[in-house]
């Protein structure tokens, strides 16, 4: 493991509109988009990396890895045939930063990618991001009907602990739905 660091101010700031690589592989069981790369998450280069964010207790928690997973381990989870991509690919301070069209263009890079990398299931993590970049204004959480290609489409709560809809509690289990629908794919 890759001994995190914490960047300056300075290194945030620079991390503008900086992208983060995906961990992508084909065939996944799951792969997870995040909205976009926070400045924190772009400066260090990994997903989820800014600390407050749930996403890497909430995999734990809902059955995806076998103990809580670092930013810095994000590579691991390729083995348990996951993988995490964004919706938008540039980094700003707060989602809120993304225009709509932007949104909406990312959909369709994430569809492209999807029908690239087949997995099985797409779990776009933030149900406003969906929304808009799915055009399915009336989404709520859960499986959705939609499908890229023989992609089944997932939606999760936004992980951020900015996001205070759900708590811990409500996207273990939300999180552990969707593995347990993962498994009977198989």
């Amino acid at each position: 493991m890759t001994t995190p660091w914490k960047p300056t101010k300075a290194q945030l700031l620079a991390a503008v509109d900086k992208t983060v690589a995906d961990v992508i592989a084909p065939d996944l069981r799951v792969l997870f988009s995040g909205i976009n790369p926070g400045l924190y998450t772009a400066a260090v280069g990994h997903h989820f990396a800014r600390p407050g964010n749930r996403f890497w207790p909430a995999l734990h928690a809902g059955g995806f890895t076998d103990r809580i997973l670092s930013p810095f381990d994000e590579r691991e989870l390729l083995t348990g045939g996951y993988g995490i991509t964004n919706v938008v690919a540039r980094a700003t301070a707060t989602a809120d930063l993304l225009m709509k069209d932007e949104i909406v263009e990312g959909g369709e890079r994430l569809r492209g990618k999807v029908r690239r990398y087949r997995p099985r299931v797409l779990a776009v993590l933030g149900v406003g991001t969906y929304r808009t970049a799915f055009n399915q204004p009336k989404a709520t959480v859960g499986h959705q009907a939609t499908m890229v290609g023989r992609t089944i489409v997932w939606v999760l709560p936004n992980p951020s602990g900015l996001n205070a809809h759900y708590q811990a509690d409500e996207l273990a289990r939300l999180f552990r739905e969707l593995k347990d629908f993962s498994d009977e794919l198989d």
